[in-house]
Formats: C-alpha cells, structure tokens, sequence
C-alpha cells in the first residue's frame, strides 16, 4: 500500500516533512500547500519545482503568476488526491483546517504548536505507538518533548523510571526569525515546564517536572534530564549509555571529540552534507552521564526544526495502519530517513 500524502504549510517544518515523506520508499507526497510566496516557496521553484503547490483559501494567485511559479490547484484539490496531511499550519491555522480535512475524509496529524484539542491521539512513534493506529487525528509532541521522550522511553523500556526531573535550555528563535527582536537576555518560564506535563501524558506511568529557560541563541535547546530508577532499581552510567548506544535515534558524542555544544552538532550536520544542516537524531553527551543514587542524570541536544520529522512519519503509519507493530514501524521510518548510520 502506498499511502498519499499532503503537507498543509511549507515554512520551516513543512519543507523538512515535505523531504521526509519523499524520502518514505511506501508512500507519495502528492504536493504542498501554502498561502504566499515565501522565501521557502520561492526557493522551491528555484529548485526545480520537486513538489507540486497547491494554494490554500484566501492566497493571490496573481503573486505566484508574477513570479512564475507554478500552481497546481487549491488546497480543495490537494485534499482530493490525499490519505493523510501532515498540518505544520502556524499556530490555530491547523484547528480550522481540521474541519476542511473531516469534510474530505481525510486523516491528519498536526504539529506541537497546534491545540491539544484538536487531536484524538497525543502522539510519540516510540512512546505510545499503538494508541495511534487507525485514529484520525493525531498531535505530536513539541521538538523539545519529542527529543525528552525518546531518551527516557529508552531507559524506561530497559530498565524502568518512575521519576523525571529537567531542565531546558531553549533556544529563543528559529535561525533566520526576527520576531523575537534582538536580544541580549535570558528568560525563565514558570514550572513546571509543559514538556514535563506533556511528557507525563504520553507515559502517564512517570511523575515528571522541569523548568525552561529561554536563551538568544538559534541552533538547538538543551536539556538536562535526571531519571529515577523505577522501585528503587539503580540505573547506572554503564546500563545508560548501553541503552542510549543501541538507540537509531540519539547519537551519543563526546567533548573530545569535538562535540562542545549545540553549534558543534550543527556544523558536524553540515559537513554530513545533511540538507539545511538538519539532524533528525537528538545527541546525548557521553560526559554528561552521571550517577545519583538510583537515579541517572545527562543531557541531551534537541534540533528543533527537524526532531519531530521521524515521529510525524511514524504517525502516518499508525493512523493508516500501514505498520501494526510499534518496532517495524519506526524501524522503517528509520531505514527510509538514514537513521542509525553512527551505530
């Protein structure tokens, strides 16, 4: 079965799921669909047009003509030729767009930005993967909560945790953003942090809490994550990292190598030749990984445009029930998007 696809929105998500999907050997990308022509737009035709636009309500078809840029129809007709769209809407564009897609009959997922309402499934490809089969809608994850649960959905299904506690170091803005302004500043939200919530309820077995900070930086959060091991059951350094090694999706690095923060792992994306610098894995510093007590405590890079990609596309396969079982399921998405070449 070859499953259809449409993408609702080619900013910053949209192009990486746009390439993420075409990269899947077992489904389609059937085109995109935006409302004006951004710099991402533009850039597409200037690429040759790989993928077919569809414009959504309310575009000026004029703008595009005048800059000859094809269209292939609206945003009506794209849902037409669709299984499933991936919405990575702005904030609040997805939840009017879900009344469009149950019209049509057609399954979507949406983005973290989006209300928790307006899925039937909170999602993670890792953490709950069956609770997604065969539903219509489904959320994921922020970037930062994504990245956080597949480390401790990792340690959780080797050795059990019961408590989290975290604190992330957020970057303020995406590169090439200005509407944060320039600044000069750090910034703390009030805790718990919604990672720690939302994390808790994805795996509703964990207590967990955490605190963010916002910094005026671009590349990458970080996050400093302690794990308790679950009936008191000590979870060592050695146990951790043997995990986190087996893991296709979390590369562990080290400072000796080079690895000294958020830009190292962004340059180190670039010199792969990875497309815009993107790392769909999380890093997780081999030095950060300590024992406390029976707790473990490490620290992890969150690359926030592209993180959630592998976790959208495992979303596909579940609501379309393509892959019934959790394992074949990421383990292709994995195959497909070239995860696990480190290991």
């Amino acid at each position: 079965m070859t499953v259809k696809v449409g993408v609702a929105g080619y900013g910053v998500i949209g192009q990486r799921l746009a390439d993420g999907v075409a990269s899947q050997k077992d489904m389609e990308l059937v085109g995109v669909a935006d409302l004006a022509p951004t710099l991402s737009i533009r850039a597409l035709k200037e690429k040759g047009m790989p993928y077919d636009l569809y414009l959504v309500e309310g575009a000026d078809k004029s703008k595009f003509e005048a800059l000859e840029i094809p269209v292939k129809g609206t945003f009506q007709d794209l849902l037409a030729k669709v299984d499933i769209m991936l919405d990575s809407s702005p904030g609040g564009v997805g939840l009017k767009n879900k009344a469009l897609y149950e019209k049509a009959s057609v399954k979507a997922v949406f983005q973290g930005g989006e209300s928790d309402s307006v899925a039937d499934v909170f999602f993670h490809g890792y953490a709950n993967y069956e609770k997604g089969l065969g539903a219509n809608f489904l959320k994921l994850t922020s970037c930062n909560t994504t990245g956080l649960i597949r480390a401790v959905d990792c340690l959780d299904r080797e050795f059990g945790v019961d408590r989290v506690a975290i604190t992330i170091i957020r970057r303020v803005a995406d590169p090439g953003d200005y509407h944060r302004g320039l600044t000069n500043a750090l910034q703390i939200d009030k805790a718990p942090s919604h990672q720690a919530v939302d994390l808790m309820t994805i795996m509703p077995h964990i207590e967990a809490t955490g605190i963010l900070v916002h910094t005026p930086v671009t590349h990458g959060h970080i996050i400093t994550v302690i794990a308790h091991g679950r009936d008191g059951r000590k979870i060592s350094k050695e146990m951790a990292l043997k995990a986190f090694n087996g893991h296709p999706r979390i590369r562990v690095v080290r400072l000796a190598d080079g690895f000294l923060g958020n830009a190292s792992l962004f340059r180190y994306a670039r010199d792969l030749g990875n497309p815009r610098g993107d790392m769909y894995e999380i890093g997780l510093w081999e030095d950060s990984v300590v024992e406390w007590g029976e707790s473990v405590m490490f620290a992890i890079n969150i690359p926030q445009e592209s993180v959630t990609i592998p976790e959208t596309i495992d979303a596909v396969r579940a609501a379309m029930e393509t892959q019934t079982e959790r394992l074949q399921a990421v383990t292709l998405t994995n195959k497909y998007l070239s995860m696990g070449k480190w290991l």
